[in-house]
């Protein structure tokens, strides 16, 4: 398999700048180059790529994803380094979450101060949002 970076691109939903990124930042391999010096990717990209955005789409940082592909590159190593990443994912997510149930909370409470048959200079919850 050789593919331009646009095919790449189109193959796994990646933006060519995304997949030109994680090349600099080391979290795919450097292509091969065709005679014409176009970048030309295999099975081992695609399967590389589509890794790091499932894992970009659990909200995982850049080296969350490093450490994890880090991981995957020991295969005979024990899983006990992986389970640790995800569990500490875990547990920043967990406290994500309870910082948006707050600003929910807080959003909440803006909006029942206000009646919606007051005019804007009345709104209580543009007053609020300034003191």
């Amino acid at each position: 398999m050789n593919l331009k970076i646009g095919e790449l691109a189109a193959r796994t939903g990646c933006l060519p700048e995304t997949i030109r990124y994680y090349e600099q930042r080391g979290l795919l391999s450097a292509p091969a180059r065709s005679s014409g010096n176009y970048r030309l990717y295999g099975a081992v990209h695609v399967d590389r790529l589509t890794f790091i955005r499932r894992c970009r789409s659990l909200d995982m940082s850049l080296d969350e994803v490093q450490a994890l592909l880090a991981l995957q590159d020991e295969p005979e190593q024990p899983c006990g380094g992986v389970n640790d990443l995800v569990d500490h994912h875990i547990e920043l997510l967990r406290a994500k979450i309870d910082e948006l149930k707050a600003l929910q909370d807080e959003l909440l409470k803006l909006r029942a101060s206000c009646q919606s048959t007051v005019r804007v200079r009345e709104c209580k919850i543009l007053r609020d949002l300034i003191s």
